[in-house]
């Protein structure tokens, strides 16, 4: 089975990270959620794709230099859409204890590339803890130094590294980082690379995928679970109601193998 991921919550449908776009996630069948993570002026995990907050709020500088109780009384969802004007920033705590009766897997995002915070890998580990949500959270960042610290603080964490580019014997890179998780962007993986992966036993978790072909294919490649901001078509393509017809370039994708020589 392929689980299937609501990135940033639902955001196809709600404004992203916030406690609606989670609550939606849930209603729509994801099986899990992936958010992102910055920290307040007071060292608060907080829920939050950007460094700053101009996009998704009513605030303006960085998400660093507020408080958690600055930040909470930002309007985080007339952005998207009036009727979300009640949305606020939440901890990551709050969500843990929203999340903790469900059945959602969890894929917490260190956003740490910008801005370094520090001991957030520590603080964040320890709310997960605190919950018991050990087993059914993942750990990812962009910031592969960050994966290694959780490591350190515990080497049962799963740990997942993202990345964007055509990494070379990527399941080499992956080994390295002693984990058997990667999320790489949909477009820098091939039937070769996902068998190499499969070989070496680690799982695959793409992102950003919203189109039901690319699903479809995914989800015949058996992948560990695709991330996607639209997890109800998601959900309607891995039941087969909702049956793609392969276009010209899935076709094309799906021939792609520039590894063939590697066995």
């Amino acid at each position: 089975m392929t689980y299937i991921f609501a990135h940033r919550g639902a955001s196809k449908y709600t404004p992203e990270n916030t406690m609606a776009s989670f609550q939606k996630a849930l209603e729509l069948k994801a099986d899990g959620i992936e958010l992102d993570v910055q920290l307040s002026k007071d060292k608060i995990p907080v829920v939050i794709h950007d460094e700053t907050l101009k996009r998704t709020t009513n605030g303006k500088g960085f998400v660093s230099e507020h408080s958690y109780n600055e930040l909470r009384r930002l309007d985080a969802g007339s952005w998207y859409s009036h009727q979300y004007k009640e949305e606020k920033i939440s901890s990551l705590e709050e969500i843990l204890i929203w999340l903790k009766p469900t059945h959602l897997q969890l894929n917490i995002e260190f956003k740490n590339t910008v801005l370094p915070y520090y001991n957030m890998e520590r603080l964040v580990y320890d709310l997960v803890m605190k919950y018991d949500l050990k087993k059914r959270a993942i750990y990812s960042s962009f910031n592969h130094y960050s994966l290694r610290e959780l490591q350190r603080i515990d080497r049962g964490n799963e740990v997942a590294p993202l990345y964007s580019s055509g990494l070379y014997e990527p399941w080499n890179y992956v080994r390295k980082l002693n984990t058997k998780s990667a999320h790489p962007h949909w477009r820098t993986v091939n039937t070769n690379i996902l068998k190499n992966f499969a070989k070496h036993g680690i799982k695959i978790r793409s992102y950003t995928i919203n189109d039901p072909k690319k699903m479809q294919w995914f989800f015949d490649q058996h992948v560990e679970a695709i991330i996607t901001d639209v997890p109800d078509i998601a959900r309607s393509v891995l039941e087969g109601v909702h049956q793609p017809t392969p276009s010209k370039l899935m076709t094309v994708f799906q021939k792609l193998n520039p590894l063939k020589s590697y066995k």
